[in-house]
């Protein structure tokens, strides 16, 4: 799974760093969509859930509205007991049944790369291979955040959890929903995602170095084209059920919200903004005008 595509789950994120035990300042910032209805103002802004440290990234236009917000919301509700309901849900359903091996499960090619992968980093093949596909892609992923500092209590949502102490908090998932849906993928789409991450580890070790870069740039193009589309086309059933179906359930939220009164921010991975099946995208079709980045 590409890293975009796994920026998008915030509290998968935080596990894929547990596993384990920065890219330069741009002159641009990272983007952000206005929405407006009759009497309420939604700030859209998409976030990387795992950042280097000291990375000066927050647009003044999102400070703003902050100072103003009514209602902040994330993905999933923030917080420890958040992240342990989400650890323990991973556990359970993170391996694979007595007898079964991973390696078995992937193409010849993949899992050379997974021994390889293995052997790099000092892993234990024997435990890699007892992992689902789904659990051993967060930890491939999980090396390229720290190989560029990325830590999650830098990441977008831990920060902005410290701002704008007047508004609700409130979110579209739980953690352990996040876990089963994406431990709830089709195995088939699981290992065409692991196998994608493990040629990119090989192929394009600064793939995280180089997503941080664009999206401080604001060049969401380039992360639709390079991240989402990958996903789309690496395993279609699995952006079905990470982008198409979130993004919809998401927007007849928004859609719901605007018919009301208030200023409000929404923070969500950055894949989901982008593109003709992104949040403002839909939201444009439903007739909202829609500041910001077009697809």
């Amino acid at each position: 799974m590409r890293l975009a595509a796994k920026s998008r789950w915030p509290i998968l994120a935080a596990l894929a760093l547990a596993l384990l035990g920065a890219p330069r300042p741009a002159l641009a910032e990272p983007s952000v969509w206005v929405v407006h209805g009759k009497a309420c103002t939604i700030t859209l802004f998409g976030s990387i859930h795992v950042l280097p440290q000291s990375l000066n990234w927050e647009p003044p236009a999102l400070a703003k509205a902050l100072t103003a917000a009514d209602e902040l919301w994330f993905e999933i509700p923030l917080g420890a007991d958040s992240q342990a309901q989400a650890a323990a849900a991973a556990q359970s359903r993170g391996y694979l049944p007595e007898g079964q091996s991973l390696s078995a499960l992937m193409s010849p090619d993949g899992a050379r790369r997974l021994a390889a992968f293995a052997e790099q980093h000092r892993l234990s093949l024997p435990k890699l291979n007892r992992m689902r596909p789904w659990f051993a892609d967060l930890l491939v992923s999980s090396f390229a955040y720290a190989k560029a500092g990325g830590a999650q209590q830098s990441g977008v949502e831990e920060q902005l959890d410290q701002a704008a102490p007047q508004a609700p908090r409130k979110a579209f998932e739980t953690a352990v929903q996040q876990v089963e849906m994406i431990s709830g993928a089709p195995p088939p789409a699981q290992i065409a995602s692991l196998e994608s991450s493990l040629r990119e580890a090989d192929v394009d070790p600064d793939e995280y170095a180089r997503l941080v870069d664009a999206w401080m740039r604001g060049d969401g193009a380039e992360i639709y084209r390079h991240d989402v589309l990958s996903l789309r086309h690496d395993a279609p059933d699995l952006f079905q059920v990470l982008i198409t179906q979130r993004n919809a359930a998401w927007t007849r939220v928004l859609d719901q919200r605007l018919k009301g009164a208030g200023y409000v921010v929404v923070v969500v991975g950055v894949a989901h903004l982008l593109g003709p099946e992104g949040v403002p995208a839909r939201l444009r079709a439903l007739g909202y005008p829609v500041d910001g980045p077009k697809d």
